[in-house]
């Protein structure tokens, strides 16, 4: 299958490096073979692989035993961090306005994640959901650097007006007592059915005038967010992306048309990116049902809670596709294993 190794800006990992020589820990050998320049990683313009990234990332966990390094990355990301995209939000007028520009030019923070900007009657809400396939590591280190930013986002457009929200995600993060440290937002982890998170603010705060708001400067911003504007979904690597939604997902799996809304495309344009790649949505969601459910057998749940864990409204309809996908039975899997 052909891959494309998207880039990603270079400045937020030359910060986590900072922040890891300020904790004492070894930058050589993380860095060692990966083609990286810490001094060159500052430079406006440079890029990493998602590949690099993504070892880095799983490198470091390795090395210091933290996987919450991307909580600590994202506290110290200011708006100025983000550049011109930064310096747009700032000069917006509202911070619905901020929201809707930050949705249209998040992939040039980061590609990683897909951002949707929503509002009803009551609530404005941001939506984050991964646009690109990562390791289990490297999601969980950058919902923690986007939730944390976001945050943090927050308090230097609102000030004292920052209000209490709900900040929701998808993972059932093991180091979810750290959040504990954002004052004004209440937590639930483990929620929602496919891997992300969701802000929700109190709608009467969304058309609120900023403090900084500036005209002249906005437009000068999203003339710069435009020029430099690229798409977030790499073609190349839907499969892979759509493997690790369903890897990631609780509560049953998400379907391909819950896929495709996330990607504004329509079920049978996803599913034809998926048959280009030699990879059919059936069969990918099979795979990771089996996967899922030699894991979950294999510690002891059993086969009735398993199928509801999967999505399943019996154990008799998991017991007849387990057994079409691998030719044994879910008890002879466990009696066997």
């Amino acid at each position: 299958m052909p891959q494309i190794d998207r880039a990603l800006p270079a400045r937020y990992f030359g910060r986590l490096l900072e922040l890891l020589q300020t904790q004492g820990v070894p930058i050589a050998p993380l860095i060692d073979g990966l083609g990286l320049d810490p001094a060159a990683l500052d430079d406006p313009e440079a890029t990493l692989r998602l590949s690099q990234v993504d070892t880095l990332v799983n490198r470091i966990v390795a090395s210091t035993g933290r996987i919450d390094w991307g909580f600590d990355l994202g506290q110290r990301l200011r708006l100025t961090s983000h550049q011109i995209l930064g310096y747009g939000l700032l000069a917006s007028p509202t911070l619905g306005y901020a929201m809707q520009m930050l949705s249209r030019y998040f992939s040039l923070a980061t590609p990683t994640f897909r951002l949707q900007f929503r509002r009803d009657s009551q609530h404005g809400s941001l939506l984050l959901v991964p646009s690109l396939p990562m390791s289990h590591a490297c999601l969980m280190f950058h919902t923690d650097a986007i939730a944390t930013a976001v945050d943090l986002v927050l308090h230097e457009l609102l000030g004292e007006r920052m209000p209490r929200y709900e900040l929701h995600f998808a993972l059932d993060l093991p180091h979810q007592q750290r959040y504990a440290a954002l004052t004004n937002a209440r937590c639930r982890f483990g929620v929602g059915d496919m891997a992300g998170l969701r802000m929700r603010f109190p709608i009467a705060l969304i058309d609120e005038p900023l403090s900084l708001a500036d005209a002249a400067a906005l437009k000068a911003a999203e003339a710069r967010c435009e020029a430099t504007f690229r798409g977030v979904i790499a073609s190349g690597q839907v499969a892979d992306w759509v493997r690790m939604m369903l890897r990631e997902s609780s509560n049953g799996l998400p379907s391909l048309e819950e896929l495709a809304h996330t990607l504004n495309l329509s079920s049978r344009t996803l599913d034809r990116h998926l048959k280009a790649e030699g990879a059919g949505f059936r069969t990918l969601a099979s795979d990771i049902i089996v996967d899922k459910a030699r894991v979950l057998l294999a510690q002891g749940h059993s086969v009735t809670a398993v199928a509801y864990e999967l999505g399943y409204t019996d154990a008799s309809n998991f017991a007849r596709a387990f057994r079409r996908a691998t030719g044994t039975s879910p008890g002879a899997t466990v009696s066997g294993s």
